[in-house]
């Protein structure tokens, strides 16, 4: 672990400075009588892309020493809880520990079963749980960009009524006239059932000789980085399982999505989504002009627009390319995702730890089993058009006019 580090923090000094020479070389250049804009604009992209490097780096160090500390803790270092305390993350903590090293008592007051007769184990609180999803957010969640609804029970129905089912209310030329009925809209009933996702991982002894505090932020940060895998899986499938699939290879072909590829009413509230492979091909594209098709925003410039609609960018590892690593095809998403997709949250996270079963028993270790219960629902796949692509072509230079 001390030689990863070392390797790591190496990096992050390296990359470091390359940042700072390329900050010293876009400043002699923005001075430079010789100004080329291609130049300066190539210089800021690689100087940028560094400066993202540089800082996942940092935060990959900060993770990788504070496992260090943690496994060369000694009894000594250790602040066990006080008995009197009463917060219900410490509760959930002393909880935690006695499910870990079998304490039937408590075992007997935490675990729990659901509506189906599952085993539901230690139920996560609340507050924890608000923490958890506020850590996903850092995950490139794809959670926060769609519909989502707290549910109380495994299943249920929603009615949902399109934009395209909209008519406008009848007018009215006289006073008197009698009000007739509204051509009323096709609503489509969606029907939710709650699912159970799984995952386990390996607790060491280590673990529970740690603080609250630590706990807490390994646990925290262990559940969000799977629930945010999970939850992404359901809602890419959700996504890719619209009728409109169209293939993009234009400058053009992306204008003929933003433009014609759903209805104007929902117009306004529709963005653009692809990961970072998608994005780094879709920054090089150029219109007629020489002009790149993403523009940065007038007031927020490090957000990125597309004919004025923003796009945002999703890590490959959380949205992951399609075909093949020699052959990726990169994904473009247009819509609006709110009115596309509902996430139906059971928000009863749950832990349940064994000694005994998934081989725990042979290796003398602890099991940790963790459940995240929800659905994903198509609300309206007209809404949302899922597009691929291999590579955009630049839009053809036009020709000039020939003169009289």
């Amino acid at each position: 672990m001390a030689k990863n580090i070392n390797k790591l923090n190496d990096a992050w000094i390296a990359s470091g400075q390359k940042v700072t020479d390329l900050d010293a070389k876009i400043s002699a250049a923005v001075l430079d009588d010789g100004f080329d804009e291609q130049s300066f604009k190539n210089l800021k992209e690689e100087r940028d892309n560094e400066a993202s490097r540089r800082d996942a780096i940092k935060s990959q160090l900060g993770v990788e020493r504070q496992a260090q500390e943690v496994a060369n803790m000694s009894d000594e270092d250790v602040t066990p809880l006080d008995d009197n305390e009463k917060s219900i993350k410490d509760k959930f903590v002393k909880d935690f520990k006695a499910m870990i090293k079998g304490d039937p008592a408590m075992n007997m007051v935490t675990s729990s079963t659901d509506e189906s007769g599952n085993q539901v184990g230690l139920t996560i609180p609340q507050d924890i749980q608000t923490a958890i999803h506020a850590l996903m957010r850092q995950y490139d969640s794809l959670q926060q960009y769609v519909n989502v609804e707290s549910v109380t029970t495994p299943t249920g129905s929603r009615v949902f009524e399109k934009w395209t089912d909209v008519t406008p209310l009848a007018n009215l030329d006289d006073e008197s006239a009698k009000i007739g009925d509204n051509d009323d809209p096709q609503l489509t009933l969606i029907k939710y059932a709650i699912k159970r996702y799984a995952g386990i991982t390996t607790a060491t002894n280590t673990l529970l000789k740690d603080t609250a505090d630590n706990i807490l932020a390994w646990l925290s940060s262990w559940i969000a980085k799977k629930v945010v895998v999970t939850r992404n899986a359901a809602i890419i499938a959700a996504m890719n399982a619209v009728p409109t699939k169209p293939t993009l290879a234009s400058f053009d072909d992306i204008k003929d999505l933003e433009n014609t590829s759903v209805d104007p009413a929902i117009k306004g509230t529709s963005f653009f989504i692809t990961n970072t492979s998608g994005f780094a091909q879709l920054a090089k594209v150029k219109d007629a002009q020489g002009r790149y098709l993403m523009q940065p925003s007038v007031t927020t410039p490090e957000v990125y627009m597309i004919g004025g609609k923003q796009i945002i960018e999703i890590g490959d590892r959380w949205l992951p390319n399609a075909g093949t690593k020699a052959a990726p095809v990169y994904p473009l998403y247009f819509g609006d995702l709110k009115q596309a997709v509902t996430l139906f949250d059971r928000e009863m996270m749950s832990l349940y730890t064994t000694d005994v079963g998934a081989g725990a028993f042979e290796q003398d270790l602890t099991k940790i089993r963790v459940i995240d219960r929800f659905d994903v629902e198509s609300t309206d796949s007209e809404a949302f058009v899922a597009g691929s692509f291999t590579k955009i072509a630049d839009q053809l230079a036009q020709a000039a006019a020939p003169k009289a």
